[in-house]
This record gives structure tokens, C-alpha cells and sequence, in this order.
């Protein structure tokens, strides 16, 4: 489950139109949703507030192991719409499998004043103190440019608390970290830095084919003319063209370098992404049509419906340290999505195999009990609505994780399990329960 923090992040970015995940650090995002899935790790609770559409608090408090929390307040410079945790959609909480749209160039927003356009820089702000170590994370994230964005990240330990065994090795806990994220939707670059061992870093991500929202180009010269003599269109055969007996989709590649100035260390890792179309059909077909007219009914019973699987393949290689990854993902029916990861390293020759499933639980319900914005949750009969959502993953290392979330009355709920089957003292290694409330004034 996204903590509110988390979701109010990802609702500012789709309020400014930054696209995260056009990152070559979300590369493997889809099945890391399913194969690395967080359990919850004993007993948590946390209560959120939006007195307004710009400020928003956040508590949160750990009953096991130990006892903790945590106090939180996020501001923001444009309204954000934060629904409730009992009428948020429940797919926007949950990290899934999803196959990502085309990426487009970002657009700057419109503002207007008294007639003129006025350059606005949105920005979010948020703090969090911990209690009682007294650790305060910090991060703020803004729009210089419609394609640059810059995150300042710290975070601040007192050296006091720090264990002895880390303070010994001279470890301070406290960092501070810049990025600097340029999208132009064909390419987009990362560049980061950390001031605790001097990292510089640089991502590097292309899309191969059309952005969204672009047309082939058409001929030059006077339309009149072109219309007469129209030029012989050649076929181009690329990621977004089917190949017979394959699926139709894109191709997105990159890579990463980075240095460390204090350890004297380098590194360097390369991946690719292979996409299929999205399936899925846009937001607007799936409400009906406020116009009951025979041309409307028409005009939806004529869209094409899709009929590839929806799959996503993943790589990655680091040739410095020799491992190997490459991740298979796909949505095997409206409810299931399979993922599987072979690890593999060329040094050492260790390898581990990991398996993981997402199945999505649905109940009967009528359509009249929810709103437009609910109607997204709703299938293509209108009778069944998502209530909660059964992820599980085991791999080669005796490590089976299982976890349900799901929304009881206005509460999200998370409940998992992690289980070692190589051990007969300790099978079970860890339980989790973790309650999320949060409300809106707005």
C-alpha cells in the first residue's frame, strides 16, 4: 500500500504532467510490483488529514517490534484533489502491473492573469519527523523548466543515536541529495548526487518510435499540390509495427554511470524494456455516454478492442560486478497477472529463480452505489467492483511472501507473511497488519 506521502507525490506529478515513469530508474517497475512487493512488518497505523487542496499532515505509529511514529506535513503550490480513504481508487494505492502509455513531451501549465500568461513554478514541499530517534527527512521538488525538474532530498540523524558499530566505521546516518530529472518524452537523462560518499550519477533513458500524441509527418509543400500527387507512403517497419506471430509493442532502452569521489569506486548497468500496446481502453469510454443517442452507442460499440496479451520483458546487466537479470511480466486474464525473474551472476555463478502472482478480488455490487471518479474500478459488465487485491511471490532461496490488501469500510488494510521453508526452527519469519486513514476537507 502507497503511504499517503507517497500518493499525494504521485497526484502532484499527474497535476503538473511530470511523468515518472519515463525514468530509467522505473525501469523494472511493473515487476518489481509483483515480485518485490513490501510486506508489512508487525503492527503499523497512520492517519492523514487535507484540511485544504495545498496542506496536508500525516501521523503515523509502530506498536511492533517497537514502539515509534512519525509526524509528517506536506504543502503544495497547486490544488490537488486527495479523495478519502474510503472513496480514493483502490489501483491508485497499490503499486500493480501495469503497462505504461506512450511517454509524451511534458507541457508547462496555462496560467492566466488579468489576460496574460503568467509563468508559474509548482513545487511540493514535505518534512517528516521521527519519535523518538529525532530523524527528520526532508524533500522538496520543483519545476524550473516544463521538460527539468529538481529534487532536493535530505535527511538528518543525530549522531548520538546512531548505533556504536556504525559510528565506529565513521557512519553518519545523515545525507543530502540532489536530482535533476530532464524530460523531453524521446529522451529523458537523471542526474543525481550525494553528499555522503560523493556519488555522481547519471541516468540515460530512449524511446524508440513515435511519442504519444504525434502523427507521421506529413509531405511539404502546397496541400493542393501533395493532394494531386500524393506520395507513396513506404512502410517502416519498427517496435510499433506487428511482426506475424508476435506482439506489437515498443522498445525502450538505457543505461546508468556512476562515481563515488570518496570511495574511489565506479560502476555502470545497461537494461532495456520491451512493452506491448496498452490493452486497456481510456478512462472516457469506460463511463457511459451522458447522451443516450443511437451515434453515441454506435460510436463506442465501433472501438477496436485489443486482443494481445499485455506483457512487459525486462533486462539488466552490470558488467562490472557480472549479474545478470531478466524479468518476464503479462496479464494472463482481467484479474491475473504472472510475473517470473531469473538472477544470474557471471562471476560467481549464483543464480535465483523468482516466481510471483497478482490477483485481484471482486465482488457483486450494483452500479448506482458509486460515483463517476469510482466508475473506473468497475468492469466492462458494470456488476463487479475491486475491493482488494492477493499478491504472492516464492523463489529458489526458501522465501515465500504472501500479502492481501484490500479496503474494510473507509480504512485501507494490509496484511502479509514471510516465510523461510528451509528453516524447521523458525518457519514463519515475520507478520505484518498495517492500517491506513486518511480524510479530506476539501
Amino acid at each position: 500500500m502507497h503511504p499517503f506521502a507517497s500518493y499525494v507525490l504521485r497526484s502532484y506529478y499527474k497535476a503538473t504532467g511530470w511523468n515518472e515513469d519515463n525514468l530509467f530508474t522505473n525501469l523494472t517497475r511493473s515487476s518489481d510490483a509483483i515480485l518485490d512487493f513490501t510486506v508489512p512488518n508487525g503492527i503499523s497505523l497512520s492517519m492523514s488529514k487535507s484540511p485544504n487542496s495545498l496542506f496536508k499532515t500525516t501521523y503515523s505509529m509502530n506498536a511492533l517490534p517497537s514502539l515509534n511514529g512519525s509526524v509528517g506535513y506536506i504543502f503544495t503550490s497547486c490544488d490537488l484533489d486527495i479523495k478519502t480513504s474510503g472513496h480514493v481508487r483502490f489501483k491508485d494505492m497499490i503499486e500493480r502491473f501495469k503497462v505504461y502509455d506512450q511517454p509524451r513531451r511534458p507541457e508547462g501549465k496555462d496560467e492566466w492573469l488579468a489576460g496574460e500568461s503568467v509563468d508559474t513554478r509548482d513545487y511540493l514541499m514535505y518534512g517528516r519527523l521521527y519519535i523518538p530517534t529525532g530523524r527528520l527527512d526532508a524533500l522538496y521538488s520543483t519545476r524550473l523548466y516544463p521538460t527539468l525538474q529538481a529534487i532536493v532530498a535530505a535527511i538528518s540523524d543525530p549522531l548520538g543515536r546512531v548505533r556504536s558499530d556504525i559510528r565506529g566505521r565513521g557512519g553518519d546516518m545523515s545525507n543530502f541529495m540532489v536530482y535533476l530529472q530532464h524530460d523531453v518524452g524521446k529522451w529523458c537523462t537523471e542526474y543525481t548526487w550525494s553528499a555522503e560518499d560523493s556519488m555522481w550519477g547519471i541516468k540515460v533513458l530512449h524511446n524508440f518510435g513515435r511519442l504519444a500524441g504525434t502523427t507521421p509527418a506529413e509531405p511539404e509543400g502546397n496541400p493542393a499540390t501533395s493532394a494531386s500527387s500524393p506520395k507513396v507512403k513506404v512502410k517502416r517497419v519498427d517496435e510499433e509495427d506487428a511482426i506475424e506471430g508476435g506482439l506489437k509493442g515498443r522498445v525502450c532502452a538505457g543505461a546508468e554511470v556512476y562515481f563515488s569521489a570518496k570511495e574511489r569506486s565506479a560502476g555502470i548497468s545497461t537494461g532495456f524494456r520491451f512493452s506491448t500496446l496498452p490493452d486497456a481502453t481510456p478512462p472516457s469510454y469506460q463511463i457511459p455516454p451522458p447522451s443516450s443517442s443511437a451515434l453515441s452507442t454506435a460510436s463506442l460499440s465501433k472501438t477496436p478492442l485489443p486482443s494481445q496479451t499485455p506483457t512487459t520483458i525486462t533486462a539488466l546487466f552490470n558488467p562490472m560486478l557480472g549479474h545478470m537479470s531478466g524479468a518476464y511480466s503479462a496479464r494472463v486474464s482481467d484479474d491475473l497477472s504472472l510475473s517470473s525473474r531469473f538472477d544470474f551472476n557471471v562471476y560467481s555463478y549464483e543464480s535465483e529463480w523468482t516466481m510471483g502472482a497478482e490477483y485481484w478480488l471482486r465482488r457483486n455490487s450494483s452500479l448506482e452505489r458509486f460515483s463517476i471518479e469510482n466508475q473506473s474500478e468497475v468492469d466492462q459488465t458494470g456488476k463487479k467492483t475491486i475491493h482488494g487485491v492477493v499478491k504472492a511471490r516464492a523463489s529458489t532461496s526458501n522465501d515465500v511472501s504472501i500479502m492481501w490488501e484490500g479496503r474494510i469500510r473507509n480504512m485501507l488494510v494490509s496484511l502479509g507473511v514471510v516465510s523461510d521453508l528451509s528453516s524447521r526452527l523458525k518457519p514463519i519469519k515475520s507478520i505484518g497488519l498495517e492500517l491506513s486513514y486518511f480524510s479530506s476537507d476539501n
